[in-house]
């Protein structure tokens, strides 16, 4: 849980469970600073959660998916995600 618990981590794994993803379009899809970003991607990638493959190439390529420990994480997060569209009102203003 304290891996979950840091802000941002769960949704960066939610965010890469469509596959692997670019630094930028990770950035992207979330209201988040890069540099907290690659904080959090580094921790991920400690922990055995994420994967980061460069690709040597012109320019360089870099992109991060999740491993198999990572990929086990889907059914909990798929299970939030069916719990905040039930109980999880969203204010409109």
């Amino acid at each position: 849980m304290s891996i979950l618990n840091k802000r941002w981590t769960g949704l960066i794994v939610y965010q890469l469970l469509s596959g692997p993803q670019r630094f930028c379009t990770i950035e992207t899809a979330l209201p988040i600073s890069g540099r907290l970003l690659s904080e959090r991607l580094k921790d991920l990638e400690s922990e055995g959660i994420v994967n980061r493959e460069v690709f040597p190439e012109t320019p360089v390529r870099i992109e991060y998916s999740l491993t198999e420990k990572g990929l086990a994480l889907e059914p909990a997060l798929r299970e939030i995600e069916e719990w905040s569209y039930r109980w999880v009102e969203i204010d409109e203003a």
